[in-house]
């Protein structure tokens, strides 16, 4: 495979590009940031605006009362939803050398705990709305600091020098088994993940962004804060989601990190009201987390928004590939990011390299690693240096005759058509007790009821059927069921998968 790197450089301007370089620590990086870009606006939050200098300033306050509150202690838990003090503590843990354990908003007061205790927290960094949840383990854990998010040392602290090997966060993740844990990035691998975001458009350098996907999320942190800040970047703090289109007319986005399921209502509210909901000044999305229908790509391209998908794992520090030509190539996930390798065994995926994690905290996953590599469970292939998915290894479905069926490649043909916007295909028992491949989609309604059908469902299963048709035999449907509401989902909203039959 030629240069990774040198893949992407025919779609970002060749002045930024050079701008793009690597750096081993949180800690260098933000040196750098605080250099450059001192007057520009880092983050903008509760209607202020705050510079680099200024966030510098109250970072370095915040190592301050760290050192003072916690002393010696590695890892710091850190219990927020966004906002410009997460930000801060995130900053202000990780330029001290040490790791910060991202503890989502939503954990409970036992789960908290059981999270402190499990991943060896030696202090607690919470916001004041969340207090209340933090009492069951100042009980328990009586000698374990708790410091206020929204406090400042009595002066400051400098950042330190650590190297890429130096531990720097901690974040959940399902795993290759979906089963919840924490998997622990080093310096290195963050720092790769956050450069990996700057490759794939034309302009990277003082864009303004947003922010709606939770820093607890490997998303969010690695490709919604740190490539922000690495570039200059100016980042609107959302403060509840659903004002986000009244954020956007103020703040004015040029590029937006959304999952599917968000870019989706975003572009139906759009149609709706017959103009670009997130502004006009928009012009690239960056989309992953869960796959990314080829219907979002044409229609934001309609819009003059570029939507870029892309694949990633929180094991990963987020990016394995991006796709700087989606529109040309709706269904790839684009080349792979420099610094790592890749080796594709039985259809599997298997990954090393600089951007991977250390492992998870608090237990191993058997099987996840053989001979130095990552088994990601992914299907893949590759075509012309682009991937593309083909599957989750945990999902086949095998039927009686020895065919392995991959539920996500059989979705990819019925998600073709415009007027589905999701589908599920798995295996089901008919009222004769016989395992059967089943599908449920889920109709976009901007579409079908621009159509004028006399019969919606009848008109649906007809298209279905003739998609089915085209199939291999071994690959066809056996029932359709259209579903009258969405398909439950995840955190993250990738779409909960129905549990295999016995």
């Amino acid at each position: 495979m030629v240069d990774s790197r040198e893949l992407f450089r025919p779609f970002t301007a060749p002045e930024e590009f050079e701008r793009i370089v690597e750096m081993d620590t949180v800690s260098e990086m933000w040196t750098r940031c605080v250099r450059d870009y001192a007057d520009c606006t880092a983050i903008v939050y509760a209607g202020e605006s705050h510079t680099y200098a200024q966030l510098e300033e109250d970072v370095a306050r915040f190592r301050a009362l760290l050192l003072e509150r916690a002393g010696e202690s590695e890892r710091i838990a850190i219990y927020s939803a966004n906002s410009y003090d997460a930000v801060k503590a995130l900053l202000a843990v990780t330029t001290l050398g040490k790791t910060a354990v991202m503890m989502p908003a939503h954990l409970d007061a036992m789960t908290l705990l059981g999270c402190c205790l499990k991943f060896g927290a030696q202090a607690l960094v919470y916001a004041d709305q969340l207090a209340g949840n933090t009492t069951v383990t100042a009980s328990k854990l009586p000698d374990l600091p708790l410091i206020p998010i929204e406090e400042s040392g009595s002066g400051t602290a400098q950042a330190v020098e650590c190297d890429a090997k130096t531990p720097c966060v901690m974040i959940f993740t399902g795993g290759t088994t979906g089963k919840s844990k924490c998997a622990l990035l080093s310096n290195g691998a963050v720092m790769q993940g956050t450069v990996n975001g700057c490759y794939g458009t034309w302009k990277v350098f003082g864009q303004r962004y947003m922010l709606v996907l939770p820093l607890t999320h490997v998303f969010g942190l690695i490709r919604n804060l740190l490539t922000v800040l690495y570039t200059g970047s100016s980042l609107l703090i959302c403060e509840q989601n659903k004002n986000m289109f009244r954020d956007a007319a103020r703040f004015r986005p040029t590029v937006m990190v959304m999952v599917p399921a968000l870019a989706e209502m975003s572009l139906t509210l759009s149609k709706q009201f017959g103009r670009n909901m997130l502004g006009d000044d928009l012009k690239v999305i960056i989309c992953g987390a869960a796959a990314v229908s080829p219907y979002l790509i044409q229609e934001y391209d309609k819009l003059g928004v570029l939507c870029l998908q892309g694949y990633g794992l929180t094991e990963s520090a987020n990016l394995v590939s991006g796709n700087p030509q989606s529109v040309q190539y709706p269904d790839s996930i684009g080349f792979p990011y420099p610094n790592q390798e890749l080796r594709i065994v039985d259809g599997e995926l298997w990954l090393k390299g600089r951007n991977m994690m250390d492992g998870y905290v608090g237990e191993q996953e058997e099987g996840v690693y053989e001979d130095g590599w990552f088994k990601t469970g992914d299907l893949v292939r590759i075509e012309d240096n682009r991937l593309y998915i083909t599957g989750r290894r945990k999902e086949i479905i095998i039927l009686s005759n020895g065919e392995n069926i991959s539920p996500a490649e059989v979705e990819a043909h019925f998600n073709t058509l415009p007027f589905i916007q999701d589908s599920q295909v798995f295996e089901d028992i008919d009222k004769n007790g016989k395992h059967i491949i089943a599908l449920e989609v889920f109709p976009r309604a901007t579409v079908i009821d621009k159509m004028g059908l006399d019969d919606r469902d009848g008109f649906i299963l007809s298209e279905l059927r003739r998609v089915n048709e085209s199939l291999p035999s071994h690959m066809r449907v056996n029932r359709m069921e259209i579903r009258s509401s969405d398909f439950e989902r995840t955190p993250s909203m990738k779409i909960v998968r129905y549990k295999k039959c016995n």
